[in-house]
């Protein structure tokens, strides 16, 4: 066996209802708590102490990053909470990080900048999502976006996990089917590509596994009624799993894909990832020499993993890429940024470019 390393953040806390203990979790690290929000603050200020709230709308940039930091600077916090979905939970763990190093953020993040280690303990971090999709609460780096490069950059390190990720199912309930479908379309993917990625060992299979089963008893019920908590609470699961699984293996090509179109439309991650789910596993699934872990996708998904996820893609009303504004003209430069994505790298197969153009056509 391979050699492997497995970390996780610090501490999981699990359960409906477990949001109740955020303030008492928030006390331990001290009195200044800077809390990190959405697009609508007020449904969390009205219940969480803090000192100070920034409000990241959308997918985090370089400058909202650097706005939280200066915010957390001054009001000297003490710990860093972040209340949101995948790119809330990003970016809190991004200023948490920031918060203490000596250089700026270009410094350490990836692509657009040196990519440096860090060089100091980021502040406590208590990561609270409110969507089953990305995992952020148990990955160890933040997807930032660069309007200036139109490309999305990771800024990466063991420390960045979280110190506490609180995980309530109940959050989730209102959450619009649309994004219940694209978010856990996502869980699934990493959960997928996790598990038969060149990367893969014994501790994320099982996470994988299990996240797999659970999406395909509750993704669809979830999407059909929010407040089912019993789907819900398996969706919830299904997405930490695949963030412990991404950030302990690796991923694959719809994660290629997804961040050159992140940097370069304005297309939810989630929808994105959801879309070339199904023409990805196909083209991975005809050229792989070793089947054994997609048949055992096979079996899984009713004998044909190809068939359902093509079928479940329009279930759930999954957007064509076309909607979020890409066309055929746009494919070439996405295939070449793809193929240099670090997701790409641990696809179990080496898709070739007119591989990657055709995938890219089916999910267009």
């Amino acid at each position: 066996m391979n050699r492997f390393e497995f970390a996780t953040a610090q501490r999981i806390i699990f359960g409906r209802g477990v949001l109740r203990e955020l303030p008492d979790l928030c006390r331990s690290f001290g009195q200044r708590t800077l809390l990190i929000t959405g697009s609508r603050p007020q449904q969390w200020t009205e219940r969480l102490p803090h000192v100070g709230v920034h409000s990241v709308r959308g997918e985090p940039t370089v400058e909202d990053i650097q706005t939280g930091v200066a915010l957390a600077k001054q009001h000297n916090a003490d710990v860093i909470v972040a209340i949101g979905g995948g790119s809330v939970v990003d970016a809190g763990k991004a200023i948490s990080a920031m918060c203490t190093q000596p250089g700026d953020l270009m410094r350490y993040i990836e692509v657009i900048g040196a990519g440096k280690p860090l060089e100091a303990t980021p502040l406590p971090y208590i990561a609270v999502p409110t969507t089953a999709g990305t995992g952020a609460e148990a990955t160890r780096n933040a997807v930032i976006a660069s309007t200036q490069h139109r490309v999305k950059a990771s800024l990466r390190h063991i420390s960045m996990l979280p110190r506490i990720a609180l995980i309530d199912p109940e959050l989730a309930a209102d959450v619009p089917p649309s994004v219940t479908a694209a978010s856990g379309m996502d869980a699934l993917t990493q959960c997928l590509e996790a598990f038969v990625c060149s990367r893969a060992q014994p501790m994320t299979d099982a996470l994988c596994l299990d996240g797999i089963q659970r999406a395909i008893r509750s993704l669809e019920r979830a999407f059909q009624n929010g407040h089912d908590l019993e789907a819900r609470e398996d969706m919830a699961l299904c997405a930490l799993n695949s963030g412990i699984a991404l950030a302990n293996a690796g991923l694959g090509a719809v994660h290629g894909f997804a961040a050159p179109i992140g940097g370069m439309f304005h297309a939810p991650h989630g929808a994105v990832c959801a879309a070339l789910l199904a023409p990805v596993w196909e083209a991975n699934s005809t050229r792989v020499q070793d089947r054994t872990k997609f048949a055992q996708v096979d079996s899984m998904l009713g004998g044909d993993a190809v068939s359902y996820l093509h079928a479940l893609t329009a279930r759930l009303l999954i957007p064509k890429l076309s909607q979020w504004g890409i066309a055929e003209t746009d494919l070439n430069e996405i295939a070449h940024k793809a193929a240099a994505a670090s997701s790409m790298k641990a696809n179990p197969v080496s898709l070739t470019h007119d591989e990657l153009i055709h995938i890219l056509l089916a999910a267009l």
